[in-house]
C-alpha cells in the first residue's frame, strides 16, 4: 500500500509539473489572442492585461490589410504541391537507393546527407541568380521547385531509414504474383510507409507554411505573396501596426491548427501501426 501511495504521489507531482510546463508554452498564445482584440493604445499600454472591450473589427481590418484570401491561396498552393512532390519523389528515390545497393547510390545518398548541413544563407545569392536565369523567379511554381530541392535531403534521409524496415520477402512475393516495380511500390511499400509519410508531411508543412526567407527571395509581385510575407508588410521602419498584425497572425496560424486537428487520427494510428510493426 505504501508503494502504491508513493507511486501515486510521484505520478501526481509529475503530472502537475507537466501541466505547468504546458501552460508556460501556452503563454505566447495568450498574448497573441488577447492582444489581437485590443485597440492599438491598449496593446502599447499593457500587453499582458485582458482587453477592456473586444475589438472584433481588428480581424476584418487585418483580413483586408494583407488581402488574406489571396495570401491564403498562395500559401496553400505552395504548401500542398511542395508536399506532394517531396513525398512522391523522395520516397521513390529512397526506395531505389535501398533496393538497388550500389556504389553510385551510396555516394548519392551521402551527397543527400551532406546537403542537410549546408546553411541556406550560404547559397542565397547563387540561388537568386540560378532562379532568375532559369525563369523561376517571381513564380509560385519556381518557389515549389526550390522547396523540392531544399526539402529533398531530409525527406530522402527519413524515407531511407524507414524503407530498410520493410521485409524484402513481401516485395518478392508480390513480384512472383506479377506486380511490376511501380505496382510493388504503390501497393506494398506505400501502405507500410504511411506513418513516415505523415511525419514528413507534418515537418514540411510547418517549415513551408511559416517560411519567410525563401519566398521573399523568389516572389516579388504583390499578388503572389504568401501569408508570412503579407504579414511582414505590416511592420515598417517607423510604424508597427500591431492591431492589424496580430489578428493577421491568428488568421495565418488557424489553417495549420485545422490541419493538425484533421491529421490527428492519422498521427495516432500511424504511431500505433509503427509500434505494432516494430
Amino acid at each position: 500500500m505504501e508503494q502504491d501511495s508513493r507511486y501515486r504521489v510521484k505520478t501526481l507531482i509529475v503530472e502537475i509539473l507537466l501541466i505547468l510546463i504546458g501552460l508556460l508554452f501556452l503563454v505566447p498564445f495568450y498574448f497573441l489572442l488577447a492582444n489581437s482584440v485590443k485597440t492599438f493604445g491598449e496593446i502599447l499600454s499593457d500587453a499582458a492585461a485582458l482587453p477592456s472591450s473586444i475589438q472584433w473589427a481588428n480581424y476584418k481590418a487585418g483580413w483586408e490589410a494583407i488581402d488574406f484570401p489571396s495570401a491564403l491561396r498562395n500559401s496553400l498552393i505552395v504548401t500542398v504541391f511542395s508536399n506532394l512532390l517531396l513525398v512522391l519523389f523522395s520516397s521513390m528515390t529512397a526506395y531505389q537507393m535501398v533496393r538497388h545497393d550500389s556504389v553510385f547510390n551510396r555516394v548519392l545518398f551521402g551527397l543527400f546527407v551532406a546537403a542537410m548541413v549546408i546553411p541556406f544563407q550560404s547559397i542565397m545569392l547563387p540561388l537568386m541568380d540560378v532562379t532568375s536565369r532559369a525563369g523561376f523567379s517571381d513564380s509560385l511554381w519556381g518557389l515549389i521547385l526550390c522547396y523540392l530541392g531544399f526539402g529533398a535531403p531530409l525527406s530522402v534521409f527519413l524515407f531511407h531509414g524507414s524503407m530498410k524496415s520493410i521485409p524484402l520477402e513481401i516485395e518478392q512475393a508480390a513480384r512472383v504474383d506479377g506486380s511490376g516495380t511501380y505496382g510493388v511500390f504503390f501497393r506494398i511499400v506505400y501502405p507500410m510507409m504511411r506513418p513516415m509519410y505523415v511525419t514528413i508531411i507534418i515537418l514540411n508543412t510547418l517549415w513551408i507554411w511559416n517560411d519567410y526567407l525563401l519566398p521573399s527571395l523568389i516572389l516579388t509581385s504583390e499578388n503572389l505573396q504568401t501569408i508570412p510575407i503579407a504579414t511582414f508588410m505590416l511592420f515598417g521602419q517607423y510604424t508597427k501596426q500591431w492591431d492589424l498584425a496580430l489578428p493577421a497572425l491568428v488568421l495565418g496560424i488557424a489553417p495549420v491548427i485545422i490541419f493538425f486537428l484533421a491529421m490527428q487520427k492519422y498521427i495516432v494510428s500511424g504511431i500505433a501501426a509503427g509500434a505494432v510493426k516494430g
